[in-house]
């Protein structure tokens, strides 16, 4: 329960460098919405693995290249998750970018990221 409750506070943290890459990006830089929350998950994404090996998982003593490259075939998986489900959620069910990032921010990271960081990447 511990590094349950460990990768929780990790994803949110990367989280709130994902959504404030995302509002700068769309809202300061004039980014489109897609391609600003794409920013915001691949800051998040660095944060996370960051955090995951040395915090969450202590897998520091692991090789890293290894890791990256779990840790890059998982983040791909969550970065089309999330990208196209935000497209997906904004467009058709007409809701603003910020609120469909974070529906599926949370449901991706609870869903699909924890159990494959602990099961792939980390383990």
């Amino acid at each position: 329960m511990a590094t349950f409750l460990k990768a929780q506070v990790a994803s949110l943290s990367a989280s709130i460098f994902d959504f404030l890459t995302t509002l700068v990006c769309t809202q300061y830089l004039h980014f489109w919405y897609v391609l600003g929350s794409a920013s915001g998950t691949i800051v998040g994404g660095i944060i996370n693995f960051s955090m995951g090996r040395h915090w969450v998982f202590g897998a520091s003593n692991k090789r890293v290249k290894f890791q990256i490259l779990k840790y890059a075939l998982v983040w791909s998986g969550n970065f089309m998750l999330t990208t196209s489900g935000v497209f997906l959620v904004t467009h058709y069910l007409n809701i603003n970018y910020i609120i469909s990032k974070i529906i599926v921010t949370s449901t991706v990271g609870v869903i699909y990221n924890y159990l494959m960081q602990k099961k792939f990447v980390f383990a």
